[in-house]
């Protein structure tokens, strides 16, 4: 798991030490912006199977470049029971290689690559999930 520190919706500071070696395995999501059709299924896929998930052994971290009170109005109204992590730098999205270029509209921008990542217990690698079906998301995972 490459090394961040960011902050979290409460604004409180997380490091990747916090999912490394804690016997769970960790799921980093990345998504483009808060209070989005696709962004918002995403989140309420892994919402909606978190009892599942962390039952299997998961921790759940979404990220995006939003800022922390973004996240807390965006968690709050969903009910999401997992942290989000503010990453306004796109170090941590760079770092994961979840940031590139993207066309939109026929215009070609940089921004956040929707990408799903799954670590062992020990922070190694398991997984990418590159094409995310937003509405599926936490299934994507657990039907492996």
């Amino acid at each position: 798991m490459p090394l961040f520190e960011v902050v979290d919706q409460d604004g409180v500071t997380v490091k990747s030490d916090e999912f490394i070696g804690k016997g769970r395995k960790t799921i980093i999501y990345f998504y483009p912006k808060d209070n989005t059709s696709g962004c918002t299924a995403e989140a309420c896929s892994f919402r909606d199977n978190y009892a599942e998930l962390t039952a299997a052994g998961y921790n759940v971290v979404g990220v995006s470049k939003d800022s922390a009170k973004s996240h807390t109005g965006f968690r709050a109204k969903f009910e999401l029971p997992f942290r989000l992590l503010s990453d306004t730098t796109t170090k941590m999205l760079q770092d994961f290689g979840a940031w590139g270029e993207k066309t939109m509209y026929g215009k070609k921008t940089m921004g956040t690559l929707r990408r799903t990542f799954i670590f062992d217990e020990n922070g190694i690698l398991e997984r990418i999930i590159e094409k995310v079906d937003t509405q599926n998301a936490a299934g994507q995972i657990l039907e492996g």
